[in-house]
């Protein structure tokens, strides 16, 4: 059935159309007066004559057999009532819009005014200034406002009256397969400051390859040991009363034992003997190193082990990363961490209770210098990076000691029962003693820093062959770079 209604799709309107403005060559021509109408197309002719428009409402435009051109419209003259907007309703959206709008406007008021107290709020400690007699002279008060200026070094040069190497062969209890050195090519300065720098030992020694796999004795001993044919070249700065001096201060080559002379060469910076703090603030502006497997650290140890070994006295972690490539599983180089390490033995360390990371979005720490903050108090010990804002860990010594927090009580070792060794300490015990500052880079280890198996890790921590693992897979290994500013 023929729809009543002309569209585009019907033949006789497209035909009518054409023929409108293309006359056909088979029909006569017609007068302007002539021109064919399609003013029926669309409507209803009544037996009377009249037309019913169903477009009734909107606009027609006739074309008919005379040149006129007639154009109606059906639009609405003069003013349109709307009672609808008398109704309340109409008006509440429009209040409702600003309702939102004053609730937005008054959270961010909120939100800045919260901010601005965090900001403000986050205390500024009192320093003891008795404990920094000899830099600020001044005994007239116990407390003070302001912190006491105990260091300040920027590293134009390397001042050995406040810094000193330690130097040791096993890796200071972690495992790591570095030689900690006083050698100018593993620790120096320049105009963009210190520079700590692992090397190959075959680079900066006369050790040859074939003599850190087998047949070499090095001995940096200060006195003669058993196991040794001769007297060391006494560089090694481990305690010789040291249960493991042996260890610290030698090492042997043997291919049979896997055993091999450290590979890698660093260096160990600390402050021991020079300067030390109880409570105060601590700021390192550094850039932590590129390469797999470097362990850069910048942390702080007990000045004298009141409490008894490690970790009997506690560790300050301020910064610890890893300087692999993000993406690394343990966290690479675009991640930091800080932790305090405390416990009744190795055994009992209780530092995964006070560990806390750092991610950094879209870059990583050794495109730039950033600074490593420590805040530490009777009440609480707390580290930043770049602000204070940017908190990494915050440990609160009111709530409880550290003996209630490692949850020790009624707790044995070796079929002994705990005893608390901070009893005689304050709230915060074993971190309410002087600690020094320490700066390094080591490379590799045997703790679990680097997990077993992630990463493409070349060694395994517990076999005996880890060091020369590590050694043989040297092609994937790069020695990195680490600029450090004390401020």
């Amino acid at each position: 059935m023929t729809s009543p209604f002309a569209n585009s799709h019907d033949p006789d309107f497209v035909y009518a159309a054409l023929q409108a403005n293309h006359p056909s060559p088979q029909m006569p021509s017609h007068s302007n007066s002539e021109i064919a109408s399609i003013e029926n197309y669309g409507y209803n002719r009544t037996p009377g004559g009249s037309e019913e428009d169903p477009f009734r409402g909107l606009n027609s435009y006739r074309v008919s057999g005379t040149r006129n051109h007639d154009f109606k419209t059906y639009l609405l003259d003069g003013k349109i009532e709307k009672p609808w907007t008398a109704d309340k309703k109409y008006k509440a959206p429009r209040k409702g819009n600003w309702y939102i709008l004053g609730g937005l406007l008054l959270a961010i008021a909120l939100s800045a005014v919260v901010n601005w107290r965090i900001a403000v709020g986050v205390p500024n400690h009192e320093v003891r200034l008795s404990h920094f007699a000899s830099d600020c002279g001044s005994l007239t008060q116990s407390f003070a406002l302001q912190y006491c200026l105990v260091l300040d070094d920027s590293f134009s040069t390397l001042d050995k009256s406040i810094w000193s190497h330690e130097v040791q062969l096993d890796g200071f209890g972690t495992g790591s397969f570095d030689w900690t050195t006083t050698d100018g090519r593993n620790a120096f300065t320049d105009g963009d400051g210190l520079h700590i720098v692992p090397t190959f030992t075959t680079a900066t020694t006369d050790i040859t390859e074939s003599q850190i796999l087998n047949g070499y004795h090095l001995n940096l001993a200060k006195t003669k040991l058993s196991n040794q044919t001769k007297n060391g070249d006494g560089s090694c700065t481990a305690s010789e009363t040291a249960q493991y001096y042996a260890d610290e201060c030698s090492a042997n080559s043997n291919i049979s034992s896997h055993a091999i002379i450290n590979p890698v060469r660093s260096a160990r910076l600390t402050t021991l003997g020079a300067k030390s703090i109880q409570y105060g603030r601590v700021e390192v502006v550094a850039k932590v190193p590129k390469g797999d497997w470097l362990w850069p650290a910048i942390w702080m140890m007990p000045e004298d082990s009141v409490y008894g070994i490690w970790p009997l006295s506690g560790e300050i972690d301020i910064m610890e990363s890893r300087g692999n490539a993000r993406g690394y599983r343990n966290g690479g180089r675009e991640t930091v961490s800080s932790t305090i390490h405390w416990g009744i033995s190795w055994k009992t360390d209780n530092f995964f209770r006070t560990t806390q990371k750092h991610k950094i979005q879209r870059t990583d720490y050794s495109e730039g210098f950033h600074t490593f903050g420590l805040e530490w108090t009777e009440d609480y010990l707390y580290t930043w990076v770049d602000n204070r804002l940017q908190q990494v860990l915050y440990v609160d010594f009111k709530k409880q000691d550290l003996w209630q927090r490692g949850h020790f009580q009624d707790d044995y070792e070796n079929s002994t029962l705990l005893t608390n060794p901070w009893f005689n300490g304050g709230r915060n015990a074993p971190f309410d003693q002087k600690f020094y500052l320490i700066l390094n880079v080591a490379v590799g280890s045997r703790n679990g820093w680097f997990s077993d198996g992630v990463g493409s890790k070349p060694w395994v921590d517990g076999r005996d062959s880890a060091a020369s693992d590590f050694y043989g897979d040297r092609s994937g290994n790069r020695a990195g770079e680490r600029e450090t500013n004390v401020v």
